[in-house]
């Protein structure tokens, strides 16, 4: 029995669901999401509420019940509230800033690095060591967090790098004096 899949979604007032077939679009204030879903699931309409069901009891059915839910909740959540990652820049030398719609980040290399936001994904630097990812899909809005925090991840020595906020680095111990 899962719990998560069994709950139905509310639909708040402005957000309009429509489903064809496999397909769930979701549009809302900040946008409009859209998704095929898995052919097992069996998904509607029924009020003001979605409704997830699943044919039967075996094991594919249960792993895709909850997580299906999760995704048409997560696309509700999307279009009425947005998604936002907050990244931390910490180094010498390293900082970011917008130019146009791109983020121009100082990382130590060479060259400065250009990430060019996809569509649908809101960038900003409110100063120039924190960076915030914003946008109404949950996992394009990680993805995009995630290939901006590849280009330096925080080492575990200095824990120079770009870190989400709130995140713990494990530091190491350096090297210590050589005693005879």
């Amino acid at each position: 029995m899962s719990r998560i899949g069994n709950k139905p979604i509310a639909v708040p007032a402005g957000v309009e669901i429509k489903i064809d077939g496999h397909k769930v679009t979701v549009k809302g204030s900040k946008g409009t999401l859209e998704r095929n879903l898995h052919p097992l699931m069996d998904v509607k309409l029924e009020g003001n509420e979605v409704i997830v069901t699943r044919p039967n009891d075996e094991i594919e059915s249960r792993e895709l019940h909850g997580l299906t839910r999760t995704l048409i909740h997560n696309m509700i959540v999307g279009v009425t509230e947005g998604f936002k990652k907050k990244l931390e820049i910490q180094g010498v030398g390293y900082n970011a800033k917008m130019q146009g719609k791109d983020l121009r980040l100082a990382l130590g290399f060479s060259h400065p690095v250009i990430v060019v936001p996809p569509e649908g994904i809101t960038i900003t630097t409110p100063s120039s060591v924190v960076i915030e990812v914003s946008g109404a899909n949950k996992e394009l809005v990680g993805q995009v967090a995630a290939e901006i925090r590849s280009w330096r991840e925080p080492e575990p020595y200095k824990g120079k790098g770009i870190r989400y906020s709130g995140e713990h680095v494990r530091r190491k111990a350096g090297k210590t004096g050589a005693t005879k």
